[in-house]
């Protein structure tokens, strides 16, 4: 089974940008659908952006589309998400998740993945 750790939150004025990185430790990174999400207080677990094994392909929530790029490097186990032109909605704590490939084409729901990390607090300031 992979783990996976997330880094790279932190505080941010609107407008701003961040790069989160999610490192994976493990057997066969490269064998996993990669998806980020995102929880604010009190409100469900949102669809961020997805992207299959071989980077051929990518998906974002509409919340995010234009602003945010999801990206993996499986040499070095990493997934990243780019965060450009941030707006305070964009405010919670951000997970990054596995699924194994196959199955499932476009994973965008939480109970499609089968490895979470811990989480990384964005904090985008007005």
């Amino acid at each position: 089974q992979v783990q996976l750790v997330e880094s790279g939150g932190g505080l941010v004025q609107a407008g701003g940008s961040l790069r989160l990185s999610c490192a994976a430790s493990g057997r066969t990174f490269s064998s996993y659908y990669v998806g980020w999400f995102r929880q604010a207080p009190g409100k469900e677990r949102e669809f961020v952006a997805f992207i299959n094994w071989s980077s051929s392909s990518s998906t974002y929530g509409d919340r995010v589309k234009g602003r945010f790029t999801i990206s993996r490097d499986n040499a070095k186990n990493t997934v990243y998400l780019q965060m450009n032109s941030l707006i305070p909605e964009d405010t919670a704590v951000y997970y990054c998740a596995a699924r194994l490939r196959g199955g499932v084409l476009v994973p965008t729901t939480p109970a499609e993945y089968d490895v979470w990390g811990q989480g990384t607090q964005v904090t985008v300031s007005s």
